[in-house]
């Protein structure tokens, strides 16, 4: 029989993608199991573009929320369906379901204190698994093996039909060349390129020939608004306009992309798409853009990356300083080096 598989996904959108080459190794190690992801709703548009995930169940419970009444009723009915479950976020309540539904084989890091949830715990080694996508691979292999390198980079699938239709339904052409920019970020001010730098780029591109799209969520509204406002120049604003799955067939289209770290930059790379990926807070040596085609862009100051949502020097250097200059460069990189060619991480103080 056919392993049965539930992997309890992570809620990020760049957790997501990066937990594809996990779903990829299980494939290459058991060509018969049926996966099935259990992600909230919001990340099920990236399930569907992945060809090793065979089926989607929803997880109704969001961030922060125990309801153990409606995990152990949850967990009951999935009992006897699954004969291995890998739980990918570290936290307690994420260990319930699979302990409620009594799958007999229960992967994942120990996390908080899971060991009486989880009969396969792992410990995590931080300094052998740097980036999170190594951290997820792993627990495709046995407990104390190495975790063979390199690993498959995310792919996100298209269906021409869909991306046809996004651009329909949305009232785009794709007749011109397509800068695809991402100023959003979740997580805070401390990972956004400031929007007057967006503007004058996108000016410069334009002038070029690109039609400026700018993507986000209704969160990033304001930011684009703002983009728009300064470049003073005709940009086709499309936050909080599309679903996510518009996002990613439309996407697909771009010549290249400007993203902050963020969930659309591993999409971007997950799409095989030119990028310029632009770090501020944050570390490429975590959660870079894992795509032979992307360019990493850092100030690398003494004072990042420092993890934080907002700059707690109150400068925002890391970004203030990292120029349009730098970044028309970093795109002319990325358009012409050959395929195949590693993305370099490129640090840049010594032209502050």
């Amino acid at each position: 029989m056919a392993d049965r598989i539930l992997i309890i996904a992570p809620a990020w959108v760049g957790d997501s993608v990066m937990a594809q080459p996990l779903y990829r190794r299980l494939k290459t190690y058991r060509p018969n199991a049926h996966i099935t992801v259990m992600a909230p709703a919001w990340t099920l548009p990236l399930l569907d573009r992945m060809p090793e995930v065979d089926a989607t169940l929803l997880n109704p419970f969001g961030h922060g929320a125990l309801k153990l009444g409606a995990r152990w009723r949850l967990g009951r009915a999935l009992k006897g369906q699954f004969d291995q479950v890998i739980v990918l976020p570290n936290s307690f309540k994420s260990a319930l379901l699979p302990w409620f539904s009594n799958i007999p084989l229960r992967t994942g890091f120990v996390g908080e204190s899971r060991y009486g949830l989880l009969n396969d715990a792992r410990s995590l080694d931080k300094e052998a698994l740097p980036q999170m996508v190594e951290r997820f691979a792993i627990l495709a292999e046995a407990p104390d093996h190495r975790l063979p390198r390199p690993l498959p980079a995310p792919h996100l699938s298209i269906d021409p039909a869909s991306r046809a239709k996004a651009l329909a339904d949305l009232g785009l052409s794709d007749a011109q060349p397509i800068a695809a920019f991402c100023p959003g970020a979740e997580f805070g001010p401390a990972k956004r390129w400031p929007s007057r730098h967006f503007a004058e780029l996108a000016r410069r591109l334009s002038s070029q020939g690109y039609a400026v799209w700018l993507f986000g969520s209704a969160n990033d509204l304001a930011e684009t608004n703002r983009i728009a406002e300064l470049a003073g120049i005709p940009l086709t604003n499309l936050a909080g306009k599309t679903s996510l799955a518009q996002a990613i067939d439309l996407l697909s289209l771009a010549s290249f992309v400007i993203t902050n770290d963020s969930g659309l930059m591993h999409v971007a790379a997950a799409l095989e798409r030119p990028l310029v990926a632009l770090y501020g807070s944050s570390s490429p040596e975590f959660t870079p853009p894992l795509s032979d085609r992307a360019e990493i862009v850092t100030l690398d100051l003494d004072c990042s990356p420092c993890f934080e949502r907002t700059c707690p020097l109150k400068h925002m250097d890391c970004l203030e300083k990292l120029s349009p200059d730098l970044v028309e460069s970093a795109i002319a990189r990325t358009l012409t080096k050959p395929p195949g060619t590693p993305g370099p991480y490129i640090p840049l103080q010594s032209v502050v």
